[in-house]
């Protein structure tokens, strides 16, 4: 079967950035990197899936339906008949119309960013795998944050690693997005 790409820019909103409800660590340069890739698919006219996470469980803080939070960011906004595919859960083949589309359009191999890389990112990339799709993950084309277990913090840096060092192999072929450039 010939292989058909698909980028996949999950949850890049901003409430993740500066001044929003979640911010994260490095989200601005995560979205400039984000971006880049953007444009190659842009300029080459292959497919682009933006996710846009819409939160909808009673004390949600974020992302937020109908605020300026929940939008997408202007460094990824989508453009005419890029598909948009709005969730409320982490993984974004769950109760959505994502497998359908890329099944549909004879998509095989994801080249997937976004936020948060130990969330969304995982848990999108993981089903993404399991449904039989070959995915690489940018890797500083994703920012995450600083986690707390145990009374212990992990810093934003050990998870990004961590996450995406648990990805490839596997799940994933890892790559920055000048390693995905120049091929």
């Amino acid at each position: 079967m010939e292989t058909k790409e698909a980028l996949l820019i999950i949850d890049i909103q901003n409430d993740y950035f500066k001044g929003g409800a979640n911010p994260l660590v490095g989200s601005l340069e995560a979205s400039l990197k984000a971006k880049r890739v953007l444009e190659i698919f842009r300029k080459e006219s292959l497919p682009v899936i933006h996710i846009q996470h819409l939160s909808t469980r009673p004390g949600a803080t974020f992302f937020i339906p109908d605020t300026k939070g929940a939008e997408i960011h202007p460094n990824v906004y989508p453009t005419a008949g890029e598909k948009v595919i709005i969730k409320s859960y982490p993984n974004s083949f769950r109760e959505t119309e994502l497998l359908n589309y890329l099944k549909s359009n004879h998509i095989t191999e994801l080249i997937l960013c976004g936020m948060m890389t130990h969330m969304c990112v995982d848990g999108t990339v993981r089903a993404a795998k399991d449904f039989g799709f070959n995915c690489i993950v940018i890797s500083d084309a994703c920012a995450t944050k600083e986690l707390k277990i145990q009374n212990k913090k992990v810093c934003a840096e050990e998870v990004q690693y961590a996450f995406i060092a648990a990805l490839d192999y596997f799940y994933a072929t890892v790559k920055t997005v000048e390693e995905y450039i120049t091929g």
